[in-house]
């Protein structure tokens, strides 16, 4: 029997492996920091075998309430993952899983590889209307990568008059459903027999930064970049020194414009998909207000796959942290922003007993978030123009 974490994305420490039924492992924090929760390895030679395995250092995770009801993923091929017998003590996460393959792989969630991005970019960019970027380096020396996807013919409206749409995903690298909802959207915008996509492209621009945290993502972490630094907790002040990912994006972002935006997230405790919004930002207009209002409604309306009704408590009026994302983009740009968070665990409205919330149906949920933004196309243009004079 073999465990190893050496490659992209694993994270795991064998602290001892005597026998299949008393395998003993530790989560190895984030570099620079003391998150931890994030693990991905896989155990060879063990076809016809029941493993138990212990993570020990489960109860010093960084949302310990995530673990009571959550199931650990596994996979025998990568591409489908399956929920297995998990528990939690308090202190330790049990993991017990009879093999039928050689080799298996166990994972916090479904990962999405740098591999799987590069693909992801690169397909992209075979489209004649997508366009890809690189803003510039990580700490660790690699790309950060935007893809822009803009279509301009007979029926598009002048492309000054085009709405802004921004949609970046994994600023928490450990929250990999954020990518395979990307997946999901760019498999919506570049299809062009799709109903919504040409009368989104039409009327708008997007910029789509899928994967914000590449650093983060290859290491192994669950919510920090290679320097420590949360992402989401750089917006009111990036630096390139310590979170040039941020710096690049927000840099773009105040060059061209934000009309709508959308930061895709897991969220480790919550077992439904929702999103947060921006009524904490000081001197909130009540119509920027009711935009995020209708856009929930609409998306709760038309999808079983999403709910209005559990998520986080809402901030207390003019109480503004310009630190996180929407809060910076809704204040900012005075726009449509919003924080999609997805479950690690399933979505309890829509149970799946076997697969849990899944890379599918976080496809599925970019498209049913699409069809929401074209409906609400008419409100934020209204909006802007109220606001413009």
């Amino acid at each position: 029997m073999i465990i190893n974490s050496q490659f992209d994305s694993g994270n795991i420490i064998v602290k001892s492996a005597d026998t299949p039924q008393d395998i003993r492992l530790e989560i190895r924090p984030d570099n620079q920091s003391e998150f931890l929760q994030w693990f991905h390895f896989r155990v060879s030679n063990v076809a016809g075998v029941s493993l138990k395995m212990t993570i020990e250092n489960a109860g010093d995770a960084a949302y310990v309430d995530g673990w009571p009801g959550y199931k650990a993923r596994a996979s025998y091929d990568r591409e489908t993952w399956f929920m297995v017998d998990t528990s939690f003590d308090g202190q330790n996460l049990i993991i017990e899983h009879g093999c039928e393959s050689d080799t298996v792989w166990f994972a916090y969630f479904a990962p999405f590889s740098m591999d799987r991005h590069f693909d992801l970019v690169a397909w992209a960019g075979q489209s004649p209307i997508a366009k890809n970027v690189v803003l510039g380096k990580t700490l660790d020396g690699q790309d950060l990568d935007m893809i822009v996807i803009d279509r301009q013919d007979e029926n598009s409206v002048a492309a000054e008059k085009k709405l802004n749409c921004w949609l970046i995903a994994r600023q928490h690298p450990g929250e990999s459903m954020a990518e395979w909802w990307m997946e999901g959207v760019l498999n919506t915008l570049l299809d062009e027999s799709h109903p919504i996509t040409n009368e989104l492209l039409e009327q708008c621009r997007f910029y789509i930064v899928p994967n914000m945290n590449p650093d983060g993502s290859y290491r192994g972490h669950l919510r920090t970049n290679a320097a420590g630094a949360n992402l989401n907790r750089e917006w009111a002040n990036p630096t390139m020194e310590n979170s040039p990912e941020v710096y690049l994006v927000r840099q773009k972002m105040h060059e061209m414009g934000v009309d709508f935006h959308m930061d895709v997230h897991g969220d480790e405790a919550i077992p439904h998909n929702f999103i947060a919004g921006y009524e904490a930002i000081n001197g909130l207009d009540p119509d920027h207000q009711a935009l995020f209002d209708k856009f929930e409604q609409h998306l709760a309306t038309s999808t079983p796959e999403f709910q209005a009704e559990a998520g986080y408590p809402k901030a207390q009026p003019n109480s503004s942290d310009m630190k996180k994302c929407t809060d910076y983009t809704a204040g900012t740009f005075k726009c449509l922003a919003m924080t999609l968070e997805m479950p690690f665990k399933d979505h309890d409205n829509n149970h799946d007993p076997v697969l849990g919330w899944s890379p599918v149906r976080c496809g599925g949920l970019a498209q049913d978030c699409l069809a929401s933004l074209l409906s609400m196309l008419p409100d934020i243009k209204a909006y802007k123009a109220k606001i413009s004079g």
